[in-house]
Order: structure tokens, then sequence, then C-alpha cells
């Protein structure tokens, strides 16, 4: 299902769902202001700041030298940002956001590599799943690293998805080489899942039922644009993957 399709529904489950106190459309959780990360750490734990703790790590080489670099994920602890909901979903809504963060291993302590909020989206529905599942949500093969976005609503939407971006140090920067959607909706079965290489300019759709096994795939070839670094993404579950051309060959 098409992304904007998705949002479209989450934003009328959100219209609907909320209760009482913490009703969306009473107003939105407090606003936040995303601490600068320290540029060097002794500890990984050690990059979060007052009012955040680390919540997810995943280990492994980054940078070419051998050594396990890391990427993880801090999230703030603020219970001003845990909402009273009497409507559907979680009855207290956790909307403390996160930091995504990556650290290359430096002496005997970590160097700052990259802090990003905006990839991992700041919960926004009671009725939505936890958008990263766990720590797996989170990993590094081959140089580069994924983070995977989990979207399913106990309410508002059939649409359930898995979303994974794929980075890995180029240039200056840590740049998208790779995107994963695999979709499906839940009341019909049907299913739809993208795969794009960045670096090849390549990219497969794959679309099925859950009714039959026959899929339908077509390739795609995609324009010749530049790498982006993964702090032009913006927010995972708004990000256009450019697929809008015709099959190639």
């Amino acid at each position: 299902m098409p992304k904007p399709c998705r949002l479209l529904l989450l934003a009328i489950a959100l219209s609907g769902a909320l209760g009482g106190v913490a009703r969306a459309d009473e107003g939105d959780p407090p606003e936040v202001a995303y601490p600068v990360l320290a540029a060097q750490a002794a500890s990984l734990e050690a990059f979060a700041p007052a009012g955040w703790r680390l919540e997810f790590v995943q280990r492994g080489d980054l940078d070419g030298d051998r050594r396990d670099d890391a990427v993880f994920v801090l999230r703030m602890q603020d219970p001003r940002n845990i909402l009273q909901n009497d409507g559907l979903g979680e009855s207290e809504f956790d909307t403390n956001p996160r930091i995504l963060g990556v650290a290359f291993a430096e002496g005997d302590g970590y160097r700052l590599a990259l802090q990003d909020h905006a990839l991992i989206p700041r919960p926004d529905s009671p009725t939505m799943d936890d958008y990263l599942e766990d720590e797996e949500a989170l990993a590094i093969r081959r140089g580069a690293f994924t983070v995977t976005l989990h979207a399913w609503a106990s309410a508002g939407s059939w649409g359930t998805s898995n979303t994974t971006f794929t980075f890995r140090q180029q240039e200056g920067c840590f740049r998208l080489i790779g995107y994963a959607d695999n979709a499906m909706q839940r009341n019909s079965g049907e299913s739809t899942d993208t795969s794009v290489n960045y670096v090849t300019g390549k990219a497969t759709i794959t679309t099925g039922s859950m009714e039959d096994d026959a899929t339908e795939t077509t390739k795609h070839a995609l324009p010749k644009q530049p790498l982006r670094c993964l702090q032009e993404i913006g927010s995972g579950f708004e990000f256009d993957p450019g697929v809008h051309v015709e099959p190639a060959g």
C-alpha cells in the first residue's frame, strides 16, 4: 500500500481513536528540544544526556579498521511525554522521542559520527505498534548499517509494513544505498514488496496476494542522482523511494 495512503489512514485513526485528557485533537505532546550529543565518550551509555537512556545498540565495523563501531538509539525519559488515553490503544501512550546515533571506536572510547532524530518518527498514535520492534530493528552488515521501521495499527488501518533503510559511509556522510518496503493489507491479503539499490539505480516491485501463490514482478531503472545523506531523508514514513518510472527492458 502506498505510504501516503497509510499516512491518511493513520490520520483518520488519530482523529477518532483518542479520548479523555490526552486526546490528540486537544493538543500535541510537549515540544522537545533535542540535545547535541557529546563529540566523544568513554562508552555508548555516556552519549546519553540527562533525561535520556541508551535503548538499543548494534556493533560492527563501519569504517574498515576492524574494530567494532556502533549504531545506537537513545530514548527520552520525560514523564510529561506519557499521555493518558481513554480511547482505543494504549491507556498510557509514550510519546518520548528517539535519537539515532553512530559512533566510531576510537582509542579507549568512541567518537560520534552521526546523530539524527527525524528518520525514526516520534510516536504519534496510541493504536500503532512501536515503530522500532526491538534491537533487531538495527543491524550492521558488510560495512553498512540498517534501520527497520515497523508499522502496524490495532485500529484505523488494515495496512502493515516493515521498511528498511541501508546506509554506508561515503564522501563525508552516511549515504542511503538501499531501501526495502514489505507492505500488506491484512483484510485483503494483498502485498507489495519494493526493493531499491541506489548504487546501481535499479528497483524491483513485486505484488501478490495471500489467497494464491501468483506474483507479478516489475523491474525499474531510476534516473541517475547523487546518493542522499541520512540527514536528508527526514521521517522514514514520509520518504519517497523514487520508483516512478516505466519498467526497464
